[in-house]
């Protein structure tokens, strides 16, 4: 499986926001072509998860809220 490398400042600011929301990042996938990710978070509320997108200039196009797991 590869691996995307971030700048320690890309991820500073990544962990200060989560820790500011209360979102926590869980995984990211990349779609075979590279287009599209597909992130896992928790988080308090998916409003929460548009903020963080926006704050950190990042696209956040849909959000699916899991109420349980099966």
């Amino acid at each position: 499986m590869e691996t995307q490398e971030t700048t320690t400042d890309e991820e500073e600011e990544m962990f200060s926001v989560n820790n500011e929301l209360g979102v926590q990042w869980i995984n990211t996938f990349l779609s075979t072509d590279r287009t599209c990710a597909y992130c896992i978070y928790e988080s308090p509320s998916p409003e929460l998860l548009v903020e963080h997108a926006r704050i950190l200039g990042i696209p956040a196009d849909l959000i699916i809220e899991v109420t349980s797991v099966i």
